[in-house]
């Protein structure tokens, strides 16, 4: 395990990436995504993910030189067709439309569709909420989730993301899975050959397990029992429905190179505070966050994650030494 500053792992991951048949754009665009989760000390969504994602787009699973294509169909309303490729410049270019619609509209709806892994969802929204607006994003993901009293999974562990702006600070960002854990957590956690906590996973007979290779080919615990069930569904609803893309059931894996390819689907929500007359929103917003921290012990969303930041920033970030060595390789570094 070595450090490696952020600029290196960048150059390193999309390199990679061009090296298995992806433009140097989008690349470029997964690439950076990838490092700011490791740089927050989200390992599961770090350039741990470059291998499977180069082979992806190396068998064609996913499409390497995929150019989103943006549609406008109604005044606040936005669609972005991915078309097979990775999900990070999709996002990019309908973001970067929604924050000037909900500019002048006071909101924005954006739906992406044939969509693949949207990595971090925090990663997405701080990007808006850093321009002074709040933004609500979610993703359907493969299936992880069985519905409460089922036993397979019928719905994804499906991320939402939450950011709004701060006054001279960074925005508030909340970023979670309706799973106990991340997938990618068992998937780091099987690849490093550890055993996962209690309270993770179902194996595919529906029995508790802290084995990696067993949580993998059953689901994972939904937070808060038949609340968090229910919250994957509505993901579903609010994503793969809305764009007509693939529901969990439907998608295939994000860690294979095998099979179609996933289109799964994200959805973002836009808006200007000063569009529904909250002159006072950030002053509003610190009050919150006072009081938060006005009490031994709190903390916000983030607040471990933007120390970490600032470390990794300085120090750069620590990589495993067998990764650091497949991105070199596939990198022809």
């Amino acid at each position: 395990m070595g450090r490696i500053s952020l600029d290196a792992i960048e150059e390193l991951a999309c390199a990679a990436l061009v090296a298995a048949n992806t433009s140097q754009a989008n690349a470029r665009s997964v690439a950076a995504a990838l490092v700011a989760a490791d740089a927050d000390g989200l390992a599961s969504h770090g350039v741990s993910r470059v291998p499977f994602y180069a082979d992806q787009a190396a068998s064609g699973k996913v499409n390497g030189h995929a150019v989103p294509r943006l549609e406008q169909p109604a005044a606040a309303a936005l669609r972005v067709d991915a078309a097979d490729g990775f999900a990070y410049p999709a996002i990019r270019v309908g973001l970067e439309r929604a924050v000037g619609v909900a500019a002048d509209a006071g909101v924005a709806a954006l739906s992406i569709a044939n969509s693949h892994h949207c990595g971090a969802c925090g990663y997405h929204v701080e990007q808006v909420a850093a321009r002074g607006l709040v933004a609500l994003g979610f993703s359907n993901t493969p299936a992880g989730i069985a519905p409460w009293g089922g036993s397979r999974g019928s719905f994804g562990t499906n991320p939402i993301g939450f950011a709004c702006p701060r006054h001279a600070q960074p925005p508030l960002v909340v970023d979670l899975s309706l799973s106990a854990v991340a997938r990618g957590k068992v998937m780091l956690a099987e690849k490093r050959g550890e055993a996962i906590p209690e309270g993770w996973a179902l194996d595919a007979e529906g029995r508790p397990t802290t084995d990696p290779r067993a949580a993998l080919s059953g689901t994972m615990v939904p937070i808060g029992g038949a609340k968090g069930a229910a919250l994957a569904m509505m993901v579903e609803l609010l994503t793969a429905a809305l764009a007509g893309s693939n529901f969990a059931f439907e998608a295939s894996s994000f860690f294979s190179a095998e099979g179609p390819p996933p289109r799964v689907a994200q959805t973002f929500l836009v808006m200007s505070p000063q569009a529904f007359g909250a002159s006072a929103f950030l002053d509003r917003v610190e009050a919150l966050v006072a009081d938060v921290h006005s009490q031994a012990g709190a903390r916000l969303p983030g607040d471990r994650r933007y120390a970490k930041r600032a470390d990794a920033r300085a120090r750069g970030v620590e990589i495993g030494d067998d990764l650091l060595a497949e991105l070199r390789r596939r990198a022809g570094a």
